[in-house]
């Protein structure tokens, strides 16, 4: 007796981030986009190994909590998800990714950024993002060379993203001659960074780096003005939205950072992408919606190629997917990564994010129209 295939019909999407606390709209801005995926695939009526498929998809709040991102991972497991397009954290991705590996089933992320992640060695990992090895050096090398940064203090946030970020940003600034004068540290729960400032303060730095997210980088910015600090405030791929604008109030004016892909107003159907989640969401892009629909598409592509659904068949072929996506080309090197992943460089004049570069693998030019 034949057994019918697995997932025929209705192929199951798994998903994951933050849906609740500091860091929900990043996850939800996450999941809009695979859900445009998913819409898209749909009314395209795709077979896929003879048959008919319908996608939907399964999400999950991993609350930006390694834990629990951990028995969100069990639960889709569980559930029988096709893939999965996960996490946001590289805190809840590194342990999530380690039980997909175990149960067979590829996973990518549009946002984990972690080395780590891919340093594990497994087959079925991928993500459409920058690692932080790349973010750091470009930052750590801008401190030094484009901000002209002679006495360089970092602070970092102690998780997964913010301490591994800190940690390749140091060897970007050492790679390209520079040294760093002190570094601190604390917690992604802080609104007080008084205390750290304070001691960063007496190396009167020109360039004070921030290992973390958005909100806490918008407090650091203010408490720094607060403390008479003249210091140009940096990022790796941690604030780049209006959301550290808001926070950081008019202590936002000459901020820097490193964002990952390149601005919205630069990717080819950008624009086109906007407008589709304003109709949907009425709210346009708030960060990395691009990067989560097209990593939901690098599992469609490699079910198409394969011909079927199930991860055991389809799995060893998304390494070589390639297509041209929203946020860039995506293609992938063997251990995961992107091939030739791209960054923006911003600073913020008159109250906007506005780009001054751009990144492409290791070589940097200007922005172009």
């Amino acid at each position: 007796m034949a057994s019918a295939p697995a997932w025929a019909g209705d192929v199951v999407i798994g998903f994951a981030a933050p849906l609740t606390g500091g860091s929900a709209h990043y996850g939800t801005d996450l999941k809009r986009g695979v859900e445009l995926a998913l819409d898209d695939a749909n009314a395209r009526n795709l077979k896929i190994g003879g048959q008919p498929v319908h996608f939907v998809l399964e999400a999950e709040d991993d609350q930006g909590d390694p834990r629990m991102g951990s028995q969100v991972a069990q639960k889709l497991v569980d559930a029988n998800v096709a893939g999965v397009v996960g996490h946001f954290n590289s805190g809840t991705t590194i342990p999530a990714s380690r039980i997909y590996n175990t149960a067979g089933i590829p996973m990518v992320s549009p946002t984990a950024t972690n080395p780590t992640l891919t340093a594990q060695g497994f087959s079925n990992v991928f993500r459409v993002v920058n690692s932080d090895a790349q973010m750091g050096k470009l930052a750590g090398q801008s401190a030094v060379q484009a901000l002209k940064g002679k006495s360089i203090a970092v602070i970092d946030d102690r998780t997964a993203f913010g301490q591994g970020m800190a940690d390749e940003f140091v060897k970007g600034v050492e790679s390209a001659g520079g040294k760093i004068a002190d570094r601190e540290f604390t917690t992604d729960k802080a609104v007080d960074f008084k205390a750290q400032l304070t001691k960063i303060k007496s190396s009167n730095p020109d360039v004070v780096f921030w290992g973390g997210l958005d909100q806490q980088a918008g407090l650091l910015a203010k408490q720094m003005r607060q403390l008479g600090m003249r210091a140009i405030l940096l990022g790796g791929g941690s604030f780049e939205n209006d959301n550290f604008l808001k926070v950081a109030g008019s202590s936002a004016e000459g901020a820097t950072s490193w964002d990952y892909g390149i601005p919205l107003s630069k990717m080819k159907t950008g624009r086109e992408f906007d407008e589709k989640m304003k109709k949907k969401y009425n709210e346009g892009v708030v960060a990395y919606a691009p990067a989560a629909y097209d990593a939901a598409w690098v599992l469609i592509n490699a079910m198409q190629k394969a011909n079927s659904t199930d991860p055991k068949v389809y799995g060893p072929l998304v390494k070589s997917v390639a297509f041209e996506g929203i946020s860039g080309n995506i293609a992938f090197l063997p251990n995961g990564d992107m091939k030739d992943p791209m960054a923006t460089f911003y600073k913020v004049i008159d109250g906007k994010w506005v780009p001054q570069a751009v990144a492409v693998g290791d070589k940097v030019g200007p922005v172009t129209n």
